[in-house]
C-alpha cells in the first residue's frame, strides 16, 4: 500500500460529498480500507438498541467515516488546501511538508 499523506491529528479539507468544503482534525485512519474520520463531517443519525450499560437506547449521532482521497491537508500559514511531499530535514530524517508554502508540517 502507498505511504498515507495525513494522519491523526491533522487539520484537513473535504473536497467531495455532502461534507465538501467543511474543515475539521481527523479523529483516526483506517489504512486497511483507506478511510478516515474527521470531526464534525460526515454526520450520520446511529439507533442504539437498549442494553446494560445503555438502559434507554436512543439515537446517537456520530461521524461515519469519509474516504482518504476526499480530504486534503490544509496549509495554516495561508489556510487553503495544499498537497504534501516529502523531503529530509536538518535531521536528516523524511518528514512531510506542504508544496504550496515549503514549510513542514508539524505533528499532532
Amino acid at each position: 500500500m502507498a505511504k498515507l499523506k495525513v494522519r491523526k491529528g491533522d487539520t484537513v479539507q473535504v473536497l467531495s460529498g455532502n461534507s465538501k468544503s467543511k474543515v475539521g482534525k481527523i479523529l483516526a485512519v483506517d489504512t486497511e480500507k483507506g478511510r478516515v474520520i474527521v470531526e464534525g463531517v460526515n454526520i450520520i443519525t446511529k439507533h442504539i438498541k437498549p442494553s446494560a450499560q445503555n438502559p434507554n437506547g436512543g439515537i446517537v449521532k456520530k461521524e461515519a467515516s469519509v474516504d482518504i482521497s476526499n480530504v486534503a491537508l490544509v496549509d495554516p500559514s495561508t489556510n487553503q488546501v495544499s498537497k504534501v511531499g516529502r523531503k529530509l530535514n536538518a535531521e536528516g530524517t523524511l518528514q512531510r511538508y506542504y508544496k504550496s508554502s515549503g514549510q513542514f508540517v508539524k505533528n499532532g
